[in-house]
């Protein structure tokens, strides 16, 4: 008998909050890449050192460990799984594409977020 999560997110929001299943998971861990490593009080490795590498020049090294960090948040959820990862560059920030694995029905789905320099802020987009 599968699982069912449930919760709720004001983030995009203008009626529903609830959120269930793959789509919670989804928040979940954008909210995870918001929050920058070292940030959270009492547990300096939680965050990501995504915000730490935006004004980095983005070469095959600075992708690598991104790339690392991006895979190793994922792990830290056992509902996903993480099978490709793109890490590019746009006018203001960088952008990153994961093809995320809800493992519980093996569903794809494919998580954009924009790390953007001036509103300090990751967001999805699609």
């Amino acid at each position: 008998m599968p699982i069912t999560y449930k919760g709720f997110s004001t983030v995009g929001q203008t009626k529903h909050f609830r959120l269930t299943d793959f789509e919670l998971v989804k928040q979940d861990l954008t909210n995870y890449f918001n929050i920058r490593k070292g940030e959270k009080l009492m547990n300096p490795d939680f965050g990501t050192i995504i915000w730490d590498m935006i004004f980095e020049p983005l070469n095959e090294d600075t992708k690598a460990e991104i790339m690392a960090d991006i895979k190793k948040i994922v792990g830290y959820d056992p509902r996903l799984a993480a099978q490709n990862v793109l890490v590019t560059e746009y006018d203001r920030g960088l952008q990153i594409e994961i093809d995320l694995i809800y493992v519980q029905t093996n569903q794809v789905s494919k998580l954009q977020l924009q790390f953007d320099q001036q509103s300090r802020t990751a967001y999805q987009f699609v």
